[in-house]
C-alpha cells in the first residue's frame, strides 16, 4: 500500500475496525473512505455500490459484522446469518466491480468444527459439525472466505482472508447480556467489587479453554498481512496460548481487585471445549503477538472502568 492510497475500513467505529484505523494512521496513511452505519447500510447493495463508485477505494479492510456472545448468537440466529451474509457479499462484490486492488476479509475462529483437533490448523475448515450456539455466524464467515477465494479464482481479484481468535480491547461491547466472555467478566467483577458482593457466578463449568488477542495486536497483524500475504484460503491470527475460563475469571478478579468467591452456573452452556489457533503459518510469515494477556487486560480495565 502507498501512503497516498485511499483505504476503506468497513466497520471503522467497531472494536476491530477502529483499531485497524488507528494502526493505519500511526503508519502514516491519511486517505480514508469512511462511513458509519447511519450513513451507509452495508446490507443494502445499492448503497454499497454507490459508495464504492463515489469513493473509489484502492484497499479494503472488511471488519464490519454483526457480532455478539453465546446468548446473542443463539437468540438472534436469523439476524446473525442474514446481516453478515449481506454485508460481506455486498462489499466483496462492489470491491470486484470497482477495481479494488486488494481486500482483506476478517472472519472468526468459530468457523472451525466444534471437535476439530487442537490447536486449530487452517486445513481443519469444513471437516466436521460446527458449535450449534454460533453456527449461523460461523456459516456466514465461512461463506465470506469462500467468496474471496471464488472472486480470486474467477476474476483474479487479490482478496484475502484472516481468522482472528477471541479479541478484546478499546471499543469492546460491555452489554450485560450480549457481550463476549472477557468484557462480560470485566463488567461483572467490577460491579461485584463496587457493590461488595460475596460471590461472582460465571457461566458453565469453567473448564473450556480460550485464547485471547488484544485488538491492537490484531490490527498490527492485519496491516502486516495486507503487505505480505497474497494467497487463497486464510491465515489464523492469534497468540498460540490459551487458558481456562476459570483461570480467566481468576485473572480478571485479580486485575479488578475483587476478593470474593467465584461460583459456576452449570445450567449455562460451556460452548466449544477448546479454541486455540495454530499460528505456525502466521509466525512463518514473520509476525508474532506482543501484548501478553494480563498486561492487555490491565490496560483495558484502566481505560474503561469509569464507564462500567
Amino acid at each position: 500500500m502507498q501512503k497516498s492510497s485511499k483505504i476503506f475500513v468497513a466497520g471503522h467505529r467497531g472494536m476491530v475496525g477502529s483499531a485497524i484505523l488507528r494502526k493505519l494512521e500511526s503508519l502514516g496513511f491519511q486517505e480514508f473512505a469512511l462511513a458509519g452505519s447511519t450513513a451507509l447500510d452495508l446490507r443494502n447493495q445499492l448503497e454499497v455500490n454507490e459508495f464504492f463508485r463515489k469513493e473509489k477505494p484502492m484497499y479494503v479492510f472488511l471488519a464490519a459484522a454483526k457480532v455478539g456472545g453465546i446468548l446473542a448468537n443463539d437468540t438472534y440466529r436469523a439476524d446473525f446469518l442474514y446481516d453478515n451474509l449481506m454485508i460481506e457479499a455486498n462489499v466483496i462484490h462492489s470491491a470486484y466491480q470497482h477495481g479494488v486492488k486488494k481486500l482483506m476479509f476478517l472472519g472468526s475462529s468459530c468457523i472451525y468444527p466444534k471437535m476439530a483437533p487442537q490447536p486449530l490448523q487452517e486445513n481443519a475448515l469444513l471437516t466436521g459439525p460446527l458449535e450449534s450456539t454460533n453456527e449461523p455466524y460461523a456459516i456466514a464467515k465461512i461463506a465470506g472466505i469462500k467468496l474471496c477465494d471464488a472472486y480470486r479464482t474467477q476474476y483474479g481479484c487479490n482478496f484475502v482472508s484472516v481468522m482472528p481468535t477471541n479479541l478484546y480491547g478499546p471499543n469492546d461491547n460491555y452489554h450485560p447480556q450480549n457481550s463476549h466472555v472477557l468484557p462480560a467478566m470485566l463488567r461483572r467483577f467490577h460491579e461485584a467489587k463496587r457493590h461488595a458482593l460475596h460471590a461472582v457466578t460465571i457461566w458453565g463449568s469453567g473448564t473450556p479453554r480460550r485464547e485471547f488477542l488484544h485488538v491492537d495486536d490484531l490490527a498490527d497483524a492485519c496491516c502486516f498481512l495486507m503487505e505480505q500475504y497474497d494467497e487463497p484460503g486464510f491465515v489464523n491470527i492469534g497468540t498460540g496460548e490459551d487458558l481456562s475460563i476459570l483461570e480467566l475469571a481468576q485473572l480478571v478478579s485479580r486485575v479488578v481487585g475483587y476478593t470474593g468467591e467465584i461460583k459456576n452456573d452449570l445450567s449455562k452452556p460451556d460452548g466449544t471445549p477448546r479454541k486455540l489457533l495454530d499460528v505456525t503459518k502466521l509466525n512463518a510469515l514473520g509476525w508474532q503477538a506482543t501484548i501478553d494477556l494480563e498486561t492487555g487486560i490491565r490496560k483495558v480495565y484502566a481505560e474503561v472502568q469509569h464507564l462500567l
